[in-house]
């Protein structure tokens, strides 16, 4: 494994092969190894590789360059995730061009599937900074991980609504892992590596330049089933995110603004161009719910094996039968926390086992 994370990385080091070129060089040599035992022709060959860049990857891995990355990652509890490993995000895996290195520190899991970004304004205000919150708090609380780029304004906003919901949180970073970018951010960096995860496409030591940033939002969109815009205006940097989704097959919403506000104009104009207006967390969970049960195995299949259900998901689910019960009865009976029952409760509604109804209600489906 050493070995072959010293030839990742020596691929990823080379000038002026991105992640186009490094997916266009793994389709026909297949390993990163075999890019490098490669002759000169045969590298001139992939489509569009000029003859600068097969040059480079001539000359061989740059091994001072590795080693000095080895050792930063192993200096800060951070390690790589190449596009072949089986933690690597599987809807990230599949955009147009996905990083073929991710730097990871914090923790990846399964749950993390069921994302959704939130991005807009570093310069937000008192309403946008409450709505951004309240948003990502309600979420988490559903078990959806929220993801966003840790910027100043709406990002950090997003990133603390998920922590304080008791959710996971992913930021992706225009830096190394090992930058604390905006530098106010440091304990806001430490709670999202104790509640989720903090990734980069970008080598250690890689500071926040402005090129970094479009680049990273592709990565947002590309974890996420959905991007929620807030407070973006005309020119907002959010608004490429937004786009991304769109090429991406994502859902785009938008939380209107004021009309007469600059800031609002972006997440405005978005709305008229048919991303869906959100007013609360229910508005994107009815979106995207439809979306990540078709992901998911069917519900004959679950019938079929029976449910496979966790101590507390299998309390609750044997409290529910053909009759309704309201969310208040299922919290004081089962005497869990109010947000771990609206987590275990949309668990077992992903998976096909109970029905929600209106006014907060549920019923095991028959």
């Amino acid at each position: 494994m050493a070995e072959e994370l010293f030839y990742w990385l020596a691929l990823n080091f080379i000038p002026g092969v991105g992640s186009v070129f490094i997916k266009r060089l793994l389709d026909r040599f297949k390993t990163p190894e075999a890019v490098f035992r490669a002759s000169l022709k045969e590298l001139l060959e992939v489509e569009g590789l000029g003859e600068k860049v097969a040059s480079a990857i001539r000359k061989g891995p740059p091994e001072e360059a590795i080693k000095r990355e080895l050792s930063l990652l192993e200096k800060w509890n951070a390690k790589i995730i190449t596009l072949r490993d089986e933690v690597y995000p599987d809807r990230l895996r599949n955009i147009y061009d996905p990083p073929p290195l991710l730097y990871l520190r914090g923790e990846l899991k399964k749950e993390d599937e069921l994302a959704i970004a939130i991005v807009g304004s570093r310069k937000t205000t008192p309403y946008g900074r409450w709505v951004t919150e309240k948003i990502g708090r309600d979420l988490a609380r559903y078990g959806v991980t929220i993801v966003s780029g840790m910027a100043r304004g709406v990002d950090s906003m997003a990133h603390w609504g998920a922590i304080s919901g008791g959710g996971r949180t992913i930021a992706v970073l225009g830096c190394g892992v090992d930058v604390v970018y905006p530098p106010e951010n440091r304990n806001l960096f430490g709670k999202i590596l104790d509640q989720g995860a903090v990734l980069s496409e970008f080598p250690m030591g890689s500071p926040p330049e402005g090129g970094h940033f479009p680049k990273r939002n592709r990565i947002i969109s590309g974890l996420s089933i959905g991007v929620v815009v807030v407070q973006a205006s005309a020119d907002s940097g959010s608004l490429i995110t937004a786009n991304y989704a769109l090429e991406q097959g994502r859902e785009v919403f938008a939380i209107p603004g004021n009309i007469g506000a600059d800031g609002s104009r972006g997440t405005n104009r978005l709305i008229k161009d048919g991303a869906k207006l959100v007013e609360s967390s229910e508005d994107i969970l009815e979106e995207i719910l439809p979306q990540w049960k078709r992901e998911k195995e069917s519900v004959e299949e679950v019938e079929t094996r029976g449910p496979e259900l966790d101590k507390e998901e299998r309390i609750l689910y044997e409290m529910l039968g053909e009759t309704p019960l309201h969310i208040d009865l299922l919290i004081r009976e089962s005497q869990l926390e109010p947000g771990k029952v609206s987590s275990l409760l949309l668990n077992l509604e992903l998976k096909g086992l109970i029905a929600q109804w209106p006014g907060k209600c549920f019923s095991r489906k028959m």
